[in-house]
């Protein structure tokens, strides 16, 4: 299992079009995505999970990948969280 922290950090926050990436993402690879903000914890893959979390700029999410391609899961979804999913940071 791999876990890290990772920010939100484009200005509107954890919206639809985000939300909706991360899941695309995650959706390509069969490790289990979990994600935690403030001790809530979803599943990574579901869009109304996602949305629940209500994640404004500056947010730090803890994310948990387990499975066969864990590494590439997380290395991806940092890269994703990084560019600010492609909106202003």
């Amino acid at each position: 299992m791999i876990e890290h922290e990772l920010t939100i950090r484009n200005r509107a926050g954890l919206h639809t079009r985000p939300a909706a990436a991360i899941v695309k993402l995650a959706a390509k690879f069969q490790s289990e995505f979990i994600i935690e903000k403030d001790s809530f914890q979803i599943n990574g893959k579901s869009i109304i999970g996602v949305m629940t979390l209500a994640a404004e700029q500056g947010s730090t999410l803890i994310v948990r990948f387990d499975g066969p391609d864990e590494q590439e899961a997380y290395q991806a979804m940092a890269e994703l969280f990084e560019s600010g999913f492609g909106e202003p940071i």
